[in-house]
């Protein structure tokens, strides 16, 4: 290798260790040996863990959140199931008792008729047995007629159909019952139909 050649080797060295220099002063930064500059980079293994911890706890709580919801959730659908079974069972007898009212009606009407002769007194005695057993079995399940006359007018329990002045009876009083009203248990399930003294 010639001198002419050595010496243009070594010109673009100091060229290229000059532009190295310029460029560290123009970013302020000191260039540090190898090791030093990855020991800054490289992330402390402690800060990883610590990271990584509160990571899974925050992942931990909600997971808990979630089952305590699940569980009030749960709760509340035993809770509502069992009120609904007790219901069911308390007002199981409800749609066969309003079907047996007609005709409980019709027997009182019927039971209303003067007997002008031996066979309908007679008559008359039967469907009365019959009404009394009707009325007791009624009973067993829950049902009891809905007082009305002489009482208050109670919208929830009386279903006012007419007025009227009475002298005998105070204002708001039932003075007249058309149609027997029922209770089922602490349910209504037929209004009595009356006449409320004004």
């Amino acid at each position: 290798m010639t001198n002419e050649q050595n010496n243009t080797i070594n010109e673009e060295l100091e060229i290229e260790n000059n532009e190295v220099e310029l460029t560290e002063e123009n970013t302020g930064e000191t260039v540090v040996g190898k090791e030093e500059s990855t020991e800054e980079t490289a992330v402390n293994p402690v800060d990883e863990y610590l990271q990584e911890i509160q990571q899974l706890n925050a992942k931990l709580e909600e997971a808990d959140n979630r089952y305590l919801r699940l569980q009030a959730d749960f709760d509340n659908f035993r809770r509502r199931t069992r009120l609904d079974q007790e219901a069911g069972e308390k007002y199981r007898a409800q749609k066969l008792i309003t079907d047996l009212l007609p005709a409980l009606d019709n027997f009182e009407r019927a039971m209303k008729m003067e007997a002008d002769n031996e066979q309908t007194k007679t008559l008359l005695q039967g469907m009365d047995m019959v009404y009394r057993s009707m009325v007791e079995a009624l009973k067993k399940e829950g049902v009891e007629p809905i007082e009305a006359v002489g009482k208050e007018f109670d919208p929830h329990l009386h279903q006012a159909v007419m007025q009227g002045e009475d002298a005998n009876f105070g204002s708001n009083i039932v003075t007249d019952e058309f149609q027997k009203g029922y209770l089922l248990k602490d349910r209504v399930i037929r209004p009595s139909m009356v006449k409320v003294n004004q």
